[in-house]
């Protein structure tokens, strides 16, 4: 096997591996050294000797050789030692996979948003320290440190090594979704730097939801965030130009979207809201439904993308759901629709690029060229990423020549 397959096949493992060893010994900092070092083992020996018969086995083992050894350097820790199994023979490795169980203990309620994403990503992910620090654009120490004080807070919380139960599940469940989410939208459009997407992200996200919808296949909110992010990533190879300008939706070659993935996830959309109850997540994915079925940006079934908003802003009162819903009002209802309801958001989202821009879009559309020069240039200065901010530059100046720009702002998709 060579040397990339055999790394894409320990980094499956690895969580795997990872999980098996905090449930045994309870310490999630001494688990993960071990389970690196094992993974690096592998790395080194395996495309020369050979995949192992067991290669999950051969990483437990190994790993646990590991930590059995540090506990035992550390006098005040020996009698910890007794905590941990003992060494297991691959083969009696049982089939057990604690993967799903460890990506609920990362993205604990307990824990910050910024510290559940860095810790899910580490650990369940198998991202490295500088892969992430880089996806955030923070030092690498800045990182490891959010890492550290995250895997510390839950050892000292003393949080069990479990799935958590059918009561606690749905606290726990929410915070799992949201995390992910966020992983995901900061890869599709990342918060800041030169790239527009950071599709290491946005991959891990979606091979993440895959595995939570796979556990919990009857929970509606699960199937509902695997379709949103299938149903916008569909679209991703669309939404840069050749030179990594953004294009937006309305101005996307549909042609390049992707229909398989726009297959599967309306199938899993439209199957999870059939089931009782609505959510968030499903809300979202039949928005992103509704603009993916459309095979021309004028065929878009506003109306119906308008009623969605309605009832996701009733759930949410978010107030980028608002400016989302203004946006819809004005393909609906005109310009001057859209325009009143965002004249409610500016102390909801003060100095927000995206507010900016979807005011400057409506004021075009309205007519009102100079003052949509002016939220245009704003916005573009409010923004952290280059691609989009080279974007909104770049409507300003055809505007001020006097040419119209695209139909649709940044912050519909």
């Amino acid at each position: 096997m060579s040397q990339p397959e055999v790394e894409d096949l320990v980094r499956t493992l690895a969580p795997q591996v990872l999980a098996v060893l905090v449930r045994r010994s309870g310490d999630f900092g001494a688990a993960e050294d071990a389970t690196q070092e094992a993974l690096l083992a592998a790395v080194q020996h395996w495309p020369e000797e050979g995949i192992p018969e067991n290669p999950r086995g051969w990483l437990l083992q190994t790993a646990s050789r590991r930590i059995i050894d540090s506990f035992r350097s550390d006098q005040a820790r020996r009698r910890r030692e007794d905590t941990v199994a003992a060494e297991p023979r691959a083969a009696d490795v049982p089939d057990r996979d604690d993967t799903l169980t460890l990506l609920f203990l990362c993205a604990h309620p307990s824990l910050t948003s910024a510290s559940a994403i860095a810790l899910t990503l580490r650990a369940v992910g198998g991202l490295t320290t500088a892969e992430i620090a880089s996806a955030f654009l923070v030092p690498e120490t800045t990182m490891a440190q959010r890492i550290s004080r995250a895997k510390a807070k839950i050892k000292k919380s003393g949080l069990a090594f479990r799935m958590p139960s059918a009561d606690e599940r749905q606290a726990s469940l929410r915070s799992v979704l949201h995390v992910l989410y966020l992983v995901f939208n900061e890869g599709y459009t990342s918060s800041g730097g030169r790239r527009l997407h950071r599709t290491e992200l946005s991959a891990e996200a979606i091979r993440l939801a895959r595995l939570l919808h796979a556990a919990l296949p009857d929970d509606g909110e699960a199937a509902g965030l695997l379709a949103l992010m299938l149903l916008t990533d569909a679209r991703r190879p669309a939404r840069t130009g050749p030179d990594g300008d953004l294009i937006p939706l309305a101005d996307q070659d549909r042609a390049q979207w992707d229909r398989s993935l726009i297959r599967e996830g309306v199938a899993l959309v439209t199957a999870a809201l059939t089931r009782d109850g609505i959510g968030e997540y499903r809300l979202q994915a039949a928005i992103a439904a509704t603009h993916d079925i459309a095979l021309r940006a004028e065929d878009t079934d506003w109306p119906r993308v308008l009623t969605l908003y309605t009832r996701l802003e009733a759930l949410t009162a978010n107030p980028v759901v608002t400016l989302n819903r203004a946006i819809a009002t004005a393909m609906v209802h005109g310009p001057d629709a859209g325009l009143a309801m965002l004249a409610g958001l500016d102390d909801r989202l003060p100095g927000h690029h995206r507010l900016a821009a979807a005011r400057a879009h409506l004021l075009e559309l309205a007519g009102q060229r100079e003052e949509a020069i002016r939220h245009y240039t704003a916005a573009a200065a409010r923004t952290g990423n280059t691609a989009e901010q080279r974007y909104l530059t770049l409507r300003a100046a055809r505007l001020r020549a006097g040419h119209s720009t695209s139909r649709s702002p940044i912050g519909t998709e």
